[in-house]
């Protein structure tokens, strides 16, 4: 089982409920703060560097994303959850990186844990990130793990006003957070199909052990994929049916098109699982027929070689005369052709991918 697959948790053993203990990987030495604050006809966006400076925007009527980089530091985390009143239980998932997605609605707020995925070009992995957002009236509050994300797209049309989020309100933002993750998630298919796509030529043309490494590669990337994204349809249907005051009928209707997302991408991750099984018959498939055409070549000239060998074997190649006998370098050049023979046929075998 990788790492990232499972966190970790000795460090919470013995431990009471709501006790705020980072687990996973430290990306970060501080803890960034950043805010948000718009509507229709105004807009703020600055850093901070102390959770009081945030107090001012709480009870605005503006809209304000607060937006928190790095869980490391725990003490600022509390800090957050005693100025904003939200439930130990929240503070200790949101440290917790190995979270599975979800949703909780403690009645004033809701909570939502996601898989902000985005792919490694340098080394063709998937980087994971988890992304705990917060649901106010009018706020919204986002923990990351790191610095650089995928909300850039959202930054701009509040800068620009582009679009309805600037006349929406604080559900309305969530949603654009949660739609921008789940649409990264096809960037990655994409990619993966085309290393999938390459992989197929590959198996036809020329299956390696390179080649079977990759397909495990590949295997342990959409499992880990499938295990980020699968419980995240419940997460968006939850919040597609309603049932929570913060949730507007007018947002639902853009949370539907979010769970249809979603399911078109479970489907894709279940169809890329079936065809790396499929290559994985393929590429043994491939091998064996291999093994097949060199062990047939080797019975070719064995069968070849049985006769000729047994004549020999029986005369012993002991006749009076035999003109090779009287050769001074007879002895040494038989040697030598040997030796030639050898390493043509091992360059042939080389020639062929059979060595």
């Amino acid at each position: 089982m990788t790492p990232r697959l499972l966190k970790k948790r000795t460090k919470k053993t013995g431990l009471p409920p709501g006790s705020v203990v980072f687990i996973g990987e430290k990306k970060l030495e501080t803890t960034n703060l950043k805010i948000i604050d718009y509507d229709e006809t105004n807009f703020l966006e600055k850093k901070v560097n102390t959770i009081e400076e945030c107090l001012p925007f709480k009870d605005l009527p503006t809209i304000t994303w607060f937006n928190v980089e790095g869980l490391n530091r725990t003490d600022v985390i509390e800090k957050m959850g005693r100025y904003f009143n939200l439930h130990p239980l929240l503070l200790e998932d949101i440290v917790n990186t190995g979270q599975r997605p979800k949703l909780d609605d403690y009645g004033d707020y809701l909570f939502s844990v996601f898989k902000m995925l985005q792919f490694n070009e340098k080394e063709s992995t998937i980087k994971s990130e988890q992304v705990s957002l917060i649901l106010g009236v009018n706020f919204v509050i986002t923990f990351e793990e790191d610095t650089g994300d995928v909300f850039n797209p959202i930054r701009d049309r509040i800068r620009n006003g582009k679009g309805l989020i600037r006349k929406m309100g604080a559900d309305y933002l969530a949603y654009s957070l949660i739609d921008t993750i789940v649409d990264n998630y096809f960037t990655i298919l994409e990619k993966l199909g085309d290393k999938i796509e390459f992989l197929e030529d590959e198996l036809v043309v020329n299956p390696r052990t390179e080649t079977l490494q990759t397909i495990h590669s590949l295997k342990r990337e959409l499992i880990f994929l499938r295990k980020s994204v699968w419980p995240l349809r419940e997460v968006v249907s939850r919040l597609e049916r309603g049932g929570s005051k913060l949730i507007k009928e007018t947002t639902g209707i853009y949370l539907r098109d979010v769970y249809d997302h979603a399911i078109q991408v479970i489907d894709a991750i279940e169809t890329y699982r079936d065809l790396l099984s499929g290559m994985l018959d393929i590429y043994l498939s491939s091998i064996s027929n291999k093994m097949n055409e060199i062990m047939k070549v080797l019975t070719i000239i064995g069968t070849i070689f049985i006769p000729l060998t047994f004549i020999a074997g029986i005369y012993g190649m002991n006749f009076k005369y035999m003109p090779e006998l009287g050769l001074t370098w007879g002895y040494p050049v038989v040697l030598l052709l040997m030796s030639v023979i050898g390493v043509i046929m091992m360059f042939y075998f080389r020639g062929k991918k059979w060595l």
